[in-house]
C-alpha cells in the first residue's frame, strides 16, 4: 500500500504539500462522487424512458416493465456505489485495481459462507423475475402479508399493506406467493332470506339486479352475475348466493355495488330480510313502576 498524500520521508514534511495533496484528494472524491451521480440519474432516467414511458412502444407489459425497471435501479445502485467506493480507495492508498479485484474476490468467497443469506436473497430475486411471480402494482399475498408489490429489488421486495403498512421482505424467504392480480377473479355475494318470506320473488328481484350490474360494468366483468340459489338453511334464514368473474382486483368493488342495490331493491319490492332483536333480561321481583315518593318531588327541600 502506497498512501500518495503522504510524503516517504519525515524530513520532506510540508504543511503546504500536504494540504495540497488533501485537496486534491477531496476533490477528486468529490469529482467521483458527482459523477457517479450524474451517471445514475441519467441511466434511470433512460431506462424509465425505454420500458416505463414508452410512449406507445408495447414491448412489455406495464407491470412486468416496472418490476423490470425496479430490479435493474437496484443493481445499478450496488454496481455504482462499488465503483465510487473502489476509486476512492485507489485514491487514497493507491491501491493497484487488478490487486484490489482479486482480493474483493477471495473476500467475497469467504464472506459468501458467513453470508448465505444474502446470496439467497439475490437469487430469490432473479428468480422471482424470470419465473414472473409477480410484478409491481399488483395485489398478492406474501407469506402472512397482504397487499400491493411496490417494488421489487435484487435483495428485497416492499410490499405496502392496505393500511399503509410498508413491509420490506427479503427474497430469500419468499416461499409462498399467493397473487390476487392473475386471471379472473371470483366476486361472491350471499343474501340470507326468512323462512316465511317469498323465496321465488326474491330470487327473481336479485337475478333482475344482476341484469342492471352487468349491463353497467361490463368492462369489469368476465363472466356476468348469476344467481346460484339457495345454498345453506340456517337456524332462521335460508342464504341465497350470487357469484361472478371479474377483472382482476375488481371483485371487491363489484361485490360491495351487489350488495348496495340488492339491498335496495328489496328495501323497493317489500323484501323482508332478517332482523335481529335484543331481548333485555330484567330481575322479575323489581317493580316495574316506581313509588308514588319516587315519582314526586321534595318540595320541601330549597333549591340551590
Amino acid at each position: 500500500m502506497n498512501v500518495t498524500w503522504i510524503p516517504k520521508n519525515i524530513s520532506e514534511f510540508s504543511w503546504q504539500n500536504l494540504g495540497f495533496a488533501a485537496l486534491y484528494t477531496i476533490l477528486y472524491i468529490v469529482v467521483v462522487l458527482v459523477v457517479a451521480r450524474v451517471a445514475y440519474g441519467v441511466l434511470i432516467y433512460l431506462l424509465r424512458r425505454m420500458l416505463v414511458e414508452r410512449k406507445g412502444r408495447h414491448l412489455l407489459d406495464e407491470r412486468k416493465a416496472n418490476t423490470l425497471f425496479s430490479l435493474i435501479r437496484s443493481t445499478l445502485f450496488y454496481v455504482i456505489t462499488f465503483t465510487v467506493v473502489l476509486h476512492t480507495l485507489q485514491r487514497l492508498f493507491n491501491f493497484d485495481t487488478g490487486t484490489l479485484l482479486a482480493s474483493a474476490g477471495v473476500l467475497g468467497v469467504a464472506l459468501g459462507f458467513g453470508s448465505q443469506s444474502l446470496v439467497k436473497d439475490i437469487i430469490g430475486g432473479f428468480f422471482i423475475l424470470f419465473e414472473d411471480q409477480f410484478a409491481v402494482g399488483e395485489f398478492v399475498k406474501v407469506g402472512e402479508f397482504t397487499g400491493t408489490i411496490e417494488e421489487t429489488g435484487i435483495r428485497t421486495t416492499h410490499v405496502r399493506a392496505w393500511g399503509g403498512e410498508l413491509h420490506i421482505i427479503p427474497n430469500g424467504s419468499i416461499t409462498a406467493v399467493t397473487n390476487f392480480s392473475r386471471g379472473k377473479m371470483l366476486a361472491q355475494v350471499e343474501i340470507q332470506i326468512p323462512y316465511d318470506e317469498d323465496l321465488e320473488r326474491a330470487i327473481g328481484v336479485t337475478g333482475a339486479v344482476c341484469e342492471e350490474v352487468s349491463l353497467e360494468f361490463g368492462d369489469k366483468i368476465i363472466e356476468a352475475p348469476t344467481v346460484q340459489g339457495v345454498t345453506q338453511f340456517g337456524e332462521r334464514n335460508v342464504v341465497l348466493r350470487v357469484i361472478a368473474f371479474t377483472q382482476p382486483s375488481e371483485q371487491w368493488s363489484l361485490e360491495r355495488e351487489l350488495r348496495r342495490r340488492i339491498h335496495s331493491a328489496f328495501l323497493r319490492e317489500g323484501i323482508r330480510t332478517p332482523r335481529f332483536q335484543s331481548i333485555l333480561v330484567t330481575d322479575a321481583m323489581k317493580p316495574a313502576v316506581m313509588d308514588e315518593q319516587d315519582l314526586t318531588p321534595n318540595l320541601s327541600k330549597p333549591r340551590v
